[in-house]
């Protein structure tokens, strides 16, 4: 069965798996039950996980492809427990070799790292959304330009991975301006972004146009001041071209709207 595609909030640093003084306790309970849900619910299980996280950037895109994964904590001022985390998911070197010869057949240059770690961006949601870390997984990095037209067609390059059980998840966060959470007006300026979001993605007749060119979204700079953490949708929508897209999942969170969305 062919797997969907998913642009999914990883939420802020080890937010989960901490008791959250920066709001409300309940700030990411239902974010984290969602996550919980995401893989659990689907028709088939995954057999392998391809993450593109907004913390990895690369000149060019780059796989993990080590035969077991290690985690990077890339978050400072948690509390000492949260850096003794574990998912240890086993690596996917075949699926490494499979997402680099994919990109290459559609003119992509690409690399691969044999050491670094699993970013916060994989590991924290995965940890709620696959508990067993038994799913061999490998991270993609985003392009340090941060071309949104490259993204897309990264995505649409690894699109037949999916006929072969690998789940594309895309983390990352659909309002990221770290100024602006909490901050009074910043509900109504995400919902106005996030509104553009729920109007542009279910339908795939000129998404990827519209995708492109975010910048020109209602409040797409204000919500993404640097565009890491929207990228992750680019490629999740790219390697879904041609189907519908769906919100799967909203909340408010430190003042803002989040969204959450699968494709295919």
């Amino acid at each position: 069965m062919r797997q969907p595609t998913f642009y999914i909030p990883h939420g802020a640093g080890p937010c989960f798996f901490m008791e959250w003084r920066m709001g409300p306790p309940g700030t990411w309970e239902a974010m984290a039950a969602w996550l919980r849900s995401m893989v659990s619910g689907l028709p088939e299980r995954p057999k392998a996980l391809l993450v593109v996280s907004a913390h990895w950037e690369a000149p060019r895109p780059t796989v993990t492809e080590g035969p077991s994964t290690t985690l990077l904590y890339d978050y400072s001022g948690f509390p000492p427990h949260t850096y003794e985390l574990e998912w240890p998911a086993p690596g996917a070197p075949a699926l490494a070799a499979r997402t680099r010869a994919r990109l290459e057949a559609a003119g992509i240059d690409s690399a691969a790292d044999s050491e670094r770690g699993l970013d916060h961006g994989v590991f924290i949601p995965l940890k709620l959304a696959v508990p067993e870390a038994d799913l061999p997984t490998v991270q993609l990095s985003l392009v340090r330009d941060l071309d949104p037209v490259a993204h897309v067609a990264i995505g649409k390059a690894l699109a037949p991975l999916r006929d072969e059980g690998v789940l594309v998840v895309g983390s990352g966060m659909s309002y990221h301006d770290m100024r602006g959470f909490g901050r009074e007006g910043s509900l109504e300026t995400s919902q106005r972004f996030d509104r553009w979001l729920a109007e542009t993605l279910p339908e795939p007749s000129g998404r990827e146009r519209a995708l492109e060119r975010w910048e020109d979204a209602p409040e797409g700079r204000a919500c993404h001041p640097r565009e890491e953490h929207l990228l992750p949708l680019m490629v999740a929508a790219g390697a879904a071209e041609g189907e519908p897209g769906e919100r799967v999942f909203g909340d408010q969170v430190m003042g803002v709207e989040v969204s959450a969305y699968r494709f295919g």
